[in-house]
């Protein structure tokens, strides 16, 4: 068995059943200002989990201190088990963060050699490349790389000790739309080879296709936590929509006098009814009204994601 193999092996749940992160009462304050509150947070080996929340919510800094990049003023965190610097050290975490940790006059290859100079145990320079789908610029400077090719090589270098556990903080920041979907194929393909992936992205629609999980933070609080199915169905109510070409003021307005209905919007020809009773709705338009082609849907991710974490606005006193 290789040292690469041996370093998988080592965190395999069968050889390690400690969960991939266990953080407990996570608390961070900036003076004065809580910037995480009591945040528990779990997440099994093999999970793919995304972390979202508005600007401000505490996401970033949850990150950071998961990652030992800052102390908690309470709780704790250990990854498979041990200490944030102890499980980098041993190379079984790692992450690819928005911004910082390349040299713009080194190359694409000489970067990722320098990277693995600094593990004991590492897999191919040229199959983390490969993964990360830039192996055709490996001989290319830094600083000729676009945003998006210098994200592909922060995930390359976090490929390179081949970890159980990598954090993605804003992945796909600079990619275009094909390069956001090559990039999660690769990390899909990861995540089925059993490694654990916890992602914080402004992008909900790569959270509702990738993630097995989403926990959602507001105002340094975890508010709710489960998968995309469930988080969607915290989001009380339905989305009514039925063409009606002649609805008047006071027919908008009946339907907006309805119990449970939270919002009424023409477009056009159609009218797009938000409520807790769909099915009373639907009824009204089809025998009080001169409506058809009504169509019943549950809130989507996004909708659940302002419902749940509300109308924030707390971005300046901490990053994402």
């Amino acid at each position: 068995m290789s040292d690469t193999q041996t370093a998988q092996a080592a965190i395999r749940p069968s050889a390690a059943p400690h969960p991939a992160i266990a953080a407990t009462g996570l608390t961070k304050r900036f003076r004065g200002f809580t910037a995480v509150d009591g945040v528990d947070i779990e997440v099994a080996q093999g999970e793919v989990v995304a972390f979202l929340g508005p600007n401000g919510a505490g996401k970033t800094t949850t990150i950071d201190m998961l990652l030992g990049l800052s102390q908690p003023d309470a709780g704790e965190v250990s990854l498979f088990g041990l200490t944030p610097r102890q499980a980098i050290g041993r190379g079984l975490v790692s992450a690819v963060m928005q911004t910082g940790g390349l040299l713009s006059d080194v190359t694409v290859r000489d970067t990722m050699k320098l990277t693995a100079s600094l593990f004991t145990h590492t897999t191919s320079i040229d199959a983390a490349l490969e993964r990360a789908g830039i192996a055709d610029i490996a001989d290319r400077k830094v600083q000729k790389c676009s945003g998006g090719q210098q994200q592909r090589l922060r995930f390359a270098m976090a490929l390179v000790s081949d970890p159980g556990l990598i954090v993605l903080d804003e992945p796909t920041t600079g990619m275009d739309v094909e390069g956001r979907h090559s990039f999660w194929q690769a990390i899909h393909a990861d995540a089925q080879r059993g490694r654990t992936v916890l992602f914080a992205t402004h992008y909900l629609e790569e959270a509702d296709q990738y993630a097995d999980r989403i926990i959602l933070i507001r105002k340094g609080r975890i508010v709710a936590d489960g998968t995309t199915a469930e988080i969607k169905a915290m989001a009380a109510g339905r989305t009514v929509e039925a063409e009606w070409d002649d609805a008047s003021g006071s027919a908008q307005a009946e339907i907006a006098a309805l119990a449970g209905v939270d919002s009424v919007e023409v477009r056009g020809p159609r009218i797009i009814i938000r409520a807790n009773d769909s099915d009373a709705v639907a009824r009204h338009l089809l025998t009080r009204t001169s409506a058809h082609d009504v169509t019943i849907t549950s809130r989507n991710l996004e909708q659940a994601f302002l419902q749940l974490t509300g109308d924030d606005d707390t971005a300046g006193a901490e990053g994402a």
